[in-house]
């Protein structure tokens, strides 16, 4: 029971693990490359939800601040540097990505400064279920997230943007040469990535705390579930993101808080070495 209640504690982190790693699988199936500044993204949507909370006393307005800045993020960094790098190497964009990553990282702290900022929401008595405890603060964000996700895989599966967005991430020469307009799909992924970023930035920033560097501090975490879902599959990094925050807060007796973050590595290079396309991944030919 011990461990089924360090797993259950575990599931929302799990939650925003698998938001950041959706959010860079989105931009690597169809941009190609591994964006860096997601994590910073996420910071900025953590600040301007507790800004907006903190003046409105809403959270749900602070949840919309939050999504609509990471967007306008990761928007206004496609429209001013990465489509001017189309066509460059993956390292001139993830290099890009970094630099970014850093701008918007410096400029939260100038702002803001480092000290540690906390959401103050009112404290409730957890349910008990089954003999599990569960914070309502969980649920609530388990909730959120779970709506999340939902119009993502309806945007993805089920709109007429979404079925360009995969034809483009399955070759991007054939949906050219299919009518498919690159400049409006990339547009949609973009405000669409950077909208997960920001609702992931919310959820850990209601969960820890907020501050300049959380976002970056997460992101190897996120890359590992990205590559343990399946490069491309936004159904396994959101699984993956699952299985490694689960896993992390069950490691937490073995290895202590400090080195937990070591486990999602071993999970990855474990799951890899038995199935190297990940968890959901397709097999590639090459010729």
């Amino acid at each position: 029971m011990f461990y089924a209640q360090l797993a259950v504690n575990g599931l929302v982190q799990g939650l925003v693990v698998g938001l950041a790693a959706l959010s860079i699988t989105l931009v690597f199936g169809i941009a190609r490359f591994p964006n860096a500044a997601t994590g910073d993204a996420m910071t900025l949507g953590a600040y301007s939800g507790i800004v907006v909370h903190r003046g409105t006393g809403s959270l749900a307005l602070g949840s919309i601040a939050s999504v609509v800045a990471a967007a306008l993020m990761l928007l206004g960094a496609y429209g001013l540097v990465f489509r001017r790098l189309a066509g460059r190497s993956v390292v001139a964009l993830l290099v890009a990505s970094i630099g970014i990553g850093f701008m918007v990282r410096a400029a939260l702290g100038v702002v803001f400064g480092h000290s540690q900022m906390v959401f103050q929401l009112p404290l409730a008595r957890p349910y008990v279920l089954g003999g599990l405890r569960v914070s309502p603060l969980d649920l609530q964000l388990a909730g959120i997230a779970a709506l999340a996700l939902l119009i993502v895989f309806v945007l993805l599966y089920l709109t007429p943007i979404g079925r360009q967005m995969r034809a483009v991430a399955d070759d991007p020469d054939l949906a050219r040469v299919s009518g498919i307009r690159p400049a409006r799909v990339m547009l949609a992924m973009w405000t669409l990535a950077g909208a997960v970023a920001g609702v992931g930035g919310l959820m850990l920033g209601i969960k820890t705390i907020v501050a300049p560097e959380i976002g970056w501090e997460l992101l190897l975490p996120a890359f590992a579930a990205a590559i343990l879902g399946g490069i491309g599959s936004p159904v396994g990094a959101v699984v993956a993101g699952l299985v490694l925050g689960m896993a992390q807060e069950v490691s937490t007796p073995f290895v202590g808080f400090t080195y937990k973050i070591a486990v999602s590595f071993v999970v990855m290079l474990l799951v890899l070495l038995v199935r190297p396309r990940g968890l959901f991944g397709r097999v590639e030919a090459t010729r």
